[in-house]
């Protein structure tokens, strides 16, 4: 039941070689659950959906023949609550990687819910799914002229107080603006005065976040710094004890999974295969690495809306 190729008879007739993954994600590339639930959902019915490397351009198919677990990332996932039914009539078990930012007052994120909406739809997944099944982001923690680490820590500290009861858990990384060229462009052209996090501030940050004492296990995504000192982990956002906590039946073949060598060096994830598609999601967040830019992925979630029932996103 781990990643493995088969032979997939698509809607046309026609016999393909598609990878049958145990694991699927839902998606680091763009967010299906705020905008592409629907065309999801219908895909996993159909049974498979095709995926463009983002990279070379070639077209693949993923087939659900052996998905037997979802991950969905998303900022929205309020659209997901009336297809859950859907999952357990499958007996395809899931958890959302949600994150959960306030970052309305200095315009970063445009498009998402309110907070307050926001919250809420946590509440609702968490009365659906159980508590660990949402899983709470502030990602990534970004430092502007208008953004100081102290109102960082009080935009932390007033969610988690309004969370409380309903997760276990913070996962954050550090935002890397270095790291994407054209994170750093949009976010200039935006007219967001930006700056990167020293080593220093980071670990002055952690220190600071543990002090708050919140109940929460704390937890970075792909970040170099140690941070044990301060009881906060390195998270695995693809996490094998997770899954194996929500699913058992899945632990034996969960162990047998490697660290996923397509991701960044030091992501911790197991291996999964992600459908989603770059410069597709119209949230239009300032500092977003998954998109050329606001404009292109708003014109492509257009084209989308044209033929929503495609096999692919695009």
């Amino acid at each position: 039941m781990k990643t493995s190729k088969i032979k997939l008879t698509l809607s046309d007739g026609s016999v393909v070689e598609a990878q049958a993954p145990l694991i699927v994600s839902a998606s680091r590339a763009t967010d299906i659950p705020a905008f592409y639930a629907g065309w999801f959902f219908n895909r996993l019915r159909q049974g498979y959906v095709r995926w463009r490397n983002p990279y070379n351009g070639k077209d693949s198919y993923v087939s659900f023949a052996n998905t037997k677990f979802i991950v969905f990332w998303s900022k929205n996932p309020k659209p997901l609550l009336p297809f859950l039914p859907i999952l357990k009539e499958m007996e395809i078990g899931c958890y959302i990687q949600y994150t959960l930012n306030d970052y309305f007052v200095e315009g970063l994120e445009p498009n998402v819910p309110a907070l307050a909406e926001r919250i809420d739809t946590f509440k609702r997944l968490v009365d659906e799914l159980g508590i660990g099944a949402v899983v709470w982001r502030f990602d990534p923690l970004i430092l502007t002229n208008k953004i100081s680490t102290d109102d960082l820590l009080n935009k932390i500290e007033y969610i988690a107080n309004q969370l409380r009861g309903y997760t276990d858990k913070l996962v954050f990384s550090f935002a890397d603006i270095s790291a994407y060229r054209k994170v750093g462009r949009n976010l200039s052209e935006a007219g967001v005065h930006y700056r990167e996090w020293t080593e220093y501030e980071m670990i002055d940050f952690s220190h600071r976040l543990s002090e708050l004492n919140l109940g929460l296990e704390l937890a970075t995504c792909a970040e170099k710094v140690d941070l044990l000192q301060f009881g906060i982990v390195h998270n695995r956002c693809i996490d094998p004890n997770l899954i194996s906590r929500l699913k058992p039946e899945l632990q034996p073949y969960i162990q047998n999974l490697k660290t996923d060598k397509g991701q960044r060096t030091l992501c911790g994830c197991i291996t999964s295969n992600d459908i989603g598609t770059y410069n597709s999601c119209p949230h239009g967040c300032v500092y977003c690495y998954a998109n050329a830019n606001p404009f292109s992925a708003k014109q492509n979630f257009i084209r989308h809306q044209q033929n929503p029932n495609n096999d692919s996103i695009l």
